[in-house]
């Protein structure tokens, strides 16, 4: 049987990471995207076979395209939703003229990932990334000021972020904020306070259940497109799995994966089972996720976090943390079985350690690096994963 296909993030040279340093990791397989072309904007075959005749030159392959980013106007399903769907459409029909078939992207509002901490400082020196609810609840409630945050938090939270501000520095008030109103992956961008209140504004008439609607109209018309271009789509989890600032969320728990596959019930429309996000929940059972919904999954983010009080948590050592990880990959190995049996041709599953600690030299640099996703780190976790993974075939005999 097929191993999993070993993936690493790439941002591009100005992040830190040449591809040189991709291939010297253990991957094979590169997790990229057009970062600079604008969201909503056709990628071009020629753009896209650039980027691949790079990443081939380098003797890798690109494997996954992370992400397709997904305009706002079709998240709130505005006047311009239908011709933003079929540039969609357009760039997965480029990336399959260049023979790239994995394609993840998100549905979160506004934001991408939130964390409140780039530089959580572990016991023996390690820094990880971080979420603290008191942090992000003062930001809500002190900053951001947002009509109607004091009913979301219960008052022991809210008098934790009140006692969190009052002791908060300059220093510690510039960058909670440059974290938490950071933009796209791939960018430094960093939303302005203003402009961030205008995109709430705009969702002020948008509960999940609205959203979730929205994100149905897009699937229903692109994952049957994705289908005849043989492409699959593989939607990430939300990350934290919660709402953010009152924006929605749809793609945190059992539920609204059971209703995403069954509402669009065709294999293109798959899942990127990303353990850190939904195991960012205390309530998510990651290994009942996976066995329920493992056959939809066309992508692995593989990382745990170590959840702490008041719905805080940092991310933690692949294998540590509070993520059954071992268990985890045995139903990743018991899938790959399953998917050999029935003659499909997706059984090496590309996976990729998702963010990683920064340790050793990269700490010197670390402002070269996307947060949480230094090289050391990352390879450090590719390889622990890379071992469970031969420990669990070689238990399960395969």
């Amino acid at each position: 049987m097929d191993l999993l296909e070993k993936t690493f993030r790439w941002f591009g040279p100005d992040f830190g990471v040449t591809l040189n340093d991709v291939r010297q990791t253990g991957a094979t397989g590169v997790v990229t995207a057009l970062h600079k072309i604008p969201t909503g904007e056709v990628w071009s075959t020629e753009a896209i076979k650039s980027v691949k005749d790079e990443i081939e030159s380098s003797g890798l392959k690109w494997s996954v395209v992370e992400s397709v980013n997904v305009h706002e106007e079709i998240k709130t399903n505005g006047t311009n939703c239908k011709a933003l769907i079929d540039k969609y459409i357009e760039t997965l029909a480029n990336l399959s003229k260049n023979d790239i078939r994995t394609v993840c992207y998100n549905f979160m509002p506004v934001l991408d990932w939130t964390r409140t901490d780039l530089n959580y400082k572990l016991a023996d020196g390690r820094h990880a990334l971080r979420y603290d609810h008191v942090a992000y609840t003062a930001f809500d409630l002190y900053v951001l000021r947002r009509k109607g945050a004091e009913k979301e938090h219960t008052e022991d939270i809210r008098l934790k972020a009140k006692s969190y501000f009052d002791h908060l520095d300059e220093t510690g008030f510039q960058a909670l904020q440059k974290t938490l109103m950071a933009g796209l992956p791939g960018t430094r961008d960093v939303i302005s306070l203003e402009t961030f209140r205008d995109h709430l504004e705009r969702y002020q008439d948008i509960d999940a259940n609205q959203l979730r609607k929205n994100l149905i109209n897009f699937l229903v018309q692109v994952a049957p497109a994705a289908a005849d271009l043989g492409v699959n789509l593989c939607i990430h989890p939300d990350d934290p799995p919660r709402p953010i600032f009152g924006l929605p969320r749809v793609v945190k728990n059992r539920e609204d994966l059971n209703y995403l596959m069954s509402e669009v019930d065709v294999l293109s429309n798959g899942i990127t089972f990303c353990t850190g996000s939904l195991g960012a929940s205390r309530d998510n059972d990651l290994v009942a996720l996976f066995k329920e919904f493992g056959s939809r999954v066309h992508f692995l983010h593989l990382r745990s976090v170590q959840h702490q009080e008041d719905d805080c948590f940092y991310e933690a050592n692949h294998l540590e943390g509070s993520a059954p990880m071992a268990a985890l990959m045995t139903e990743i190995v018991k899938e790959q079985a399953r998917r050999m049996e029935e003659g499909r041709s997706d059984v090496s599953i590309p996976v990729r350690p998702d963010h990683g600690h920064l340790l050793l030299d990269d700490m010197s640099r670390s402002g070269s690096f996307y947060p949480g996703y230094s090289t050391i780190g990352r390879m450090k976790g590719l390889a622990e994963l890379s071992g469970l993974e031969m420990g669990v075939r070689f238990g399960l005999g395969y």
